[in-house]
């Protein structure tokens, strides 16, 4: 009779505890590509006790996207059309399903962190509002891998020296950067960057000073121009269908702990970057990255006043005649927000 009664007592306790499973909220989400090993362990660690934080219950599903076979310039559609229910993307690659999304981080705008950190605060609101129209996901997060430089496996003294070499792109403002300094851009995605150095089919790739060593770069270039370009800014956004599931109650909590995730992956992205700089090129100062022998090329004075230019007289511009081809007022939002943010104006 006893132990009648103590297997009916588990079987109940197992049966609440499937029942409370199968109530679970699923998520499944597509994360950076391994390569990028700092910020997947930041992410898989967040989203695999996101349900235990929040005391909202999900089952969680957590690989990174080239584990899962995603293309980063296919992540809005894949988003809106339900293949993920939360991913991390790269809006630059991203932003040729819509050249809005790229005026969060337009080439030489923002020329350190903390003017970036301003100019992505200012056009959220509308960045959020558009990729809910459009691609129907709301942002949960906004920041940046960390200032965008040069590796080349080619001798490099200044700007100047990319003339003529084939650069790793992945936005359409950066493509056209490189083409204003007589480079040739080539279109890649981060996992496809490391063999195109290998084989040639770069000369040049450009990432940010943590991300070129965590995924090996020095190994197959020499030079390094730490040039800030850009920040590559990132999102993790939600399909609606799928931030719909939760309560209210439930969203406020998890927009609280994406704001902490938000907040740790600017820390790494600014306080990161000198140290990977120091062992990118073999310097004492080294301590949380591998160390490597590449040659600092030191950035001019002339080399910032040169990408300041092109941001003017030629990325500004191609953006607003992109932009405004499929929306009339894009280069008017952004002036009003990111450009007021930046100091900056399109004509």
């Amino acid at each position: 009779m006893k132990l009648s009664h103590t297997l009916a007592a588990a079987g109940m306790v197992l049966l609440a505890g499937a029942t409370l499973a199968a109530s679970d909220t699923p998520l499944r989400v597509a994360g950076n590509f391994s390569q990028n090993i700092t910020q997947v362990e930041i992410e898989r660690t967040f989203f695999n006790g996101l349900s235990e934080a929040t005391g909202v219950g999900i089952s969680m599903n957590y690989n990174p996207m080239d584990v899962v076979g995603v293309k980063a310039p296919d992540a809005l559609r894949m988003l809106r059309g339900g293949s993920f229910d939360v991913m991390s993307v790269q809006i630059g690659m991203a932003s040729r399903d819509d050249p809005f999304f790229e005026g969060i981080d337009l080439i030489g705008v923002a020329p350190d962190m903390e003017t970036l950190r301003k100019v992505v605060d200012a056009y959220r609101e509308p960045f959020d509002q558009r990729l809910q129209e459009r691609f129907n996901a709301k942002v949960l997060t906004l920041w940046p891998f960390g200032p965008q430089v040069f590796y080349c496996n080619h001798p490099l003294e200044s700007v100047n020296d990319l003339r003529g070499l084939k650069v790793r792109s992945f936005t359409p403002s950066m493509s056209a950067m490189l083409e204003s300094f007589g480079a040739t851009p080539v279109t890649l995605q981060f996992s496809e960057v490391y063999p195109a150095l290998q084989r040639g089919v770069a000369s040049c790739g450009v990432t940010s000073p943590t991300s070129g060593n965590t995924g090996n770069w020095p190994e197959v270039t020499t030079h390094y121009l730490p040039m800030a370009v850009s920040g590559s800014v990132q999102g993790h956004f939600i399909n609606l269908a799928a931030w719909n599931r939760f309560s209210p109650e439930e969203q406020e909590k998890l927009l609280a702990e994406f704001a902490k995730l938000e907040g740790e992956m600017w820390d790494l992205a600014t306080n990161s970057s000198s140290n990977a700089d120091a062992c990118n090129t073999g310097q004492d100062e080294c301590t949380d990255y591998r160390k490597f022998t590449m040659q600092m090329v030191q950035v001019t004075d002339a080399d910032r006043e040169r990408l300041k230019k092109i941001a003017e007289s030629s990325v500004l511009p191609i953006w607003k005649q992109t932009c405004n081809a499929v929306d009339p007022q894009c280069s008017e939002i952004w002036n009003e927000t990111a450009g007021a943010a930046a100091g900056l104006r399109i004509d």
